[in-house]
């Protein structure tokens, strides 16, 4: 029996009762319908990068995706500022990283600041991914999904998915209040997404959109650099605070095939040098950033200390917002790196950045509930000031 363990970044998580993995467009139609169709719990599952599943049994049904074809829709057409548009199609099931190696093989600018991230294409739409200057919602033209409600399939548009800071009308779907899932859809969105196609430009050099990233580079924010030499400099920093995938996971019978082979073994070769050895590196065992920069009113921000980072943001409202770090409050609430509740708990921070909580090996969800809720009710005396988790959370409470 397939286990959440086996399928997420974290490591942790229960027994599946049915694991499916559809091979063609209907068949995933046909298995999310299925388990609708029947009133079993459904969990369409990307690259297991961003939740967190309890340990007790998943009585339902676990789909993913096993497509992974991109094509290229049209050919490189002049638009009216003279940029050169070339519009890109993936499977939902597709590696994201697999999907931003292929587009900046292909002398596309659009994507190569995300590199690195883990996931699948349709999870990326989903959480609206972002880092290193760049949002996957900057690049969407549009996205193929099925809608569970209506039965049908739907073309939304960039604009009809509502995109946010770590948001979409997909991920909206399944919460009733932060943190708090809807009756109808969870752990799924309404609409499962079957493709997404991307309006690239045709450029082999993208600008270098993040501070931490240009000087890494030797550049000035805002320069344009080669998007090959971008990507490679995005890795480098990614590995250095163990924001990548354990390259482990890809060598087990659950995750072998779901990436292209030849980058496995580059990741391989790359984290091999970094560590030193060739053992599971744990800092890399989360589920990335664990939760979400708050965005806060003006009154609020103005309780922080000088010191804490602010950038202008947008409430849910419409209205200026503050936008400020949580690694910030996280270490500054006095949980640093490598934090863990007792010296012997086997859930700790990464050594590298606090914002990751890892599975330092032989954890189980609860003890990452328990190392959330920890650092959350820290920050909260510290700073009044509630975090919510990134994840998706299945089968437990973190509020």
């Amino acid at each position: 029996m397939t286990n959440f363990a086996d399928l997420t970044t974290i490591a942790v998580g229960g027994p599946i009762a049915s694991f499916i993995e559809p091979t063609s467009r209907v068949g995933v139609i046909e298995a999310v319908e299925d388990a609708d169709a029947k009133g079993l719990p459904l969990c369409v599952i990307g690259g297991g990068s961003n939740m967190l599943v309890a340990d007790t049994p998943f009585d339902g049904v676990v789909v993913r995706d096993a497509r992974h074809a991109v094509s290229v829709l049209d050919e490189a057409a002049p638009v009216e500022n003279g940029e050169k548009i070339v519009h890109v199609n993936a499977e939902a099931g597709c590696n994201w990283d697999d999907f931003v190696d292929y587009c900046v093989n292909l002398g596309l600018e659009g994507v190569e600041g995300l590199s690195g991230i883990p996931g699948t294409v349709g999870a990326s739409v989903v959480q609206n991914i972002g880092a290193y200057g760049q949002e996957v919602a900057s690049s969407v033209e549009s996205v193929e999904v099925w809608d569970r409600k209506n039965k049908q399939t739907k073309e939304l548009t960039n604009q009809e998915l509502h995109f946010g800071y770590r948001m979409s009308a997909l991920k909206a779907s399944m919460y009733s209040a932060p943190a708090t899932p809807a009756a109808d859809f969870f752990p799924t969105p309404r609409y499962v997404v079957l493709s997404v196609t991307f309006a690239l430009h045709h450029s082999e050099t993208g600008v270098v959109g993040y501070g931490q990233l240009a000087k890494a580079l030797g550049v000035e924010v805002g320069d344009r650099m080669a998007t090959a030499d971008i990507r490679n400099a995005v890795l480098k920093v990614r590995a250095s605070k163990g924001m990548l995938e354990d390259s482990h996971r890809y060598l087990t019978e659950a995750m072998r095939g779901t990436k292209k082979s030849e980058l496995v073994a580059i990741a391989h070769d790359a984290q091999r040098t970094q560590t030193g050895n060739d053992e599971p590196d744990y800092n890399r065992h989360s589920c990335g950033s664990f939760f979400m920069n708050p965005i806060l009113t003006k009154e609020q921000a103005a309780k922080l200390p000088e010191d804490a980072p602010r950038f202008d943001a947008t409430l849910p409202d419409g209205t200026p917002g503050v936008k400020t770090s949580a690694a910030w409050l996280i270490d500054h609430a006095g949980f640093h790196k490598g934090y863990k509740t007792s010296e012997n708990a086997t859930a700790g921070l990464s050594t590298m950045h606090t914002l990751a909580l890892t599975n330092r090996g032989g954890a189980s969800a609860a003890d990452i509930v328990n190392l959330a809720k920890t650092v959350q009710d820290g920050v909260e005396r510290a700073y009044d000031i509630r975090l919510v988790p990134e994840p998706v959370v299945i089968g437990m409470s973190l509020k």
